[in-house]
């Protein structure tokens, strides 16, 4: 049984190298039968956070974000495919996942981080591991790391040279520890009621 995976990217810039990176998760998961779509903040345009969804009387939030809440509802996982800006979170992805709470809890999240650099953005990975974790998500342990972007990935997010073959080996493991995760999630979740 296919599972239901968001693929969250937050890049506002108009030349997103990230996108590529996005793309090949998109396309890697769906080889494997997984239900996937991508979620771009950019294409959603969700204004710089003000009121969550939560904070809306019932049926009153903005479309926009009535209909992204539904599609988190209903997901079973997500992977988050960040930018390091500063050290620090892309703040387009960020600003995207404030807007909600309690519609990602009890699910896996996985990151997937990249830079123009070597660093690959691994300080911004480590940095959504733990803000994924506070915001009642599971996060698995496989990480992919993607730097330099453009020398791992094409514009149509297919793998280059040594850095696209590293990726390709790093991305197994990262999609079956996601999917390991996401199986027993919802097993457990059809099998009791979470606790809050």
């Amino acid at each position: 049984m296919a599972h239901s995976i968001l693929v969250f990217y937050g890049s506002y810039r108009s030349d997103r190298m990230g996108i590529r990176l996005a793309d090949y998760i998109v396309a890697r998961l769906r080889g494997r039968g997984e239900d996937v779509e991508l979620i771009d903040a950019k294409a959603v345009g969700l204004p710089m956070l003000d009121r969550m969804y939560k904070e809306y009387p019932k049926g009153s939030a903005p479309a926009a974000l009535e209909a992204l809440a539904a599609r988190i509802r209903a997901a079973d996982a997500f992977v988050f495919v960040t930018g390091e800006y500063n050290w620090g979170m892309q703040p387009g992805l960020k600003n995207l996942t404030d807007h909600f709470l309690e519609e990602w809890f009890w699910r896996p999240a996985a990151v997937a981080s990249y830079s123009a650099g070597r660093i690959a953005g691994a300080r911004s990975g480590f940095v959504w591991h733990g803000t994924l974790s506070e915001m009642s998500m599971l996060v698995i342990s496989s990480t992919l790391t993607v730097g330099p972007i453009a020398e791992a990935l094409d514009a149509d997010g297919k793998p280059l040279g040594q850095a696209g073959q590293g990726l390709e080996r790093a991305f197994g493991r990262f999609a079956d520890d996601l999917a390991w995760w996401t199986e027993a999630a919802r097993m457990q979740r059809a099998r009791k009621a979470p606790p809050y």
